[in-house]
């Protein structure tokens, strides 16, 4: 590893630390020319299978906007950003379970879905709004309705 300060070409390492539950290895290195230190991160890159949006296109998985749009849906809703965060790994992990190299984007809304409906019975019903483009207030009600009894709830 290249020294960020000297640009020496080789480095010690010193310490090395792994976070359970994560795929992330901390390295403390110190560097033999000018012997100041600094901390590398080591993470297991995973793909994740690309998006088919609706009308064909597609585009790469974002993490950041999965969590955006859970955030959204959860807005002024009694629920921890950490439960918000372990439902978006959960989804990660079942689409990188799959093993396809494409989804559609329906396929990572219903699992979205899923999700919302396990932290947040509102949240559900606010995504499901958009998410289903209800067009009527019977559509509406039949979301309701799939909350109130789970084993009527869309797959």
């Amino acid at each position: 590893m290249r020294c960020p300060f000297c640009e020496h070409e080789d480095s010690q390492v010193v310490d090395t630390r792994s976070n359970p539950g994560t795929n992330v290895i901390r390295r403390r290195r110190r560097c033999p020319s000018c012997d100041k230190r600094f901390t590398t991160y080591e993470r297991v890159e995973l793909r994740m299978p690309r998006l088919i949006k609706k009308d064909g296109s597609r585009t790469d998985f974002d993490r950041d906007k999965l969590v955006g749009s859970m955030m959204l849906a959860l807005r002024k809703r009694p629920v921890a950003t950490d439960a918000v965060e372990a439902a978006a790994h959960r989804i990660e992990e079942k689409l990188r379970s799959l093993g396809d190299r494409e989804v559609s984007t329906s396929r990572v809304g219903d699992l979205v879905m899923r999700e919302l409906a396990k932290l947040d019975k509102i949240a559900y019903i606010r995504f499901a709004s958009v998410y289903r483009s209800f067009e009527s207030p019977d559509e509406f009600r039949e979301a309701v309705q799939e909350v109130k009894s789970p084993r009527r709830r869309r797959r």
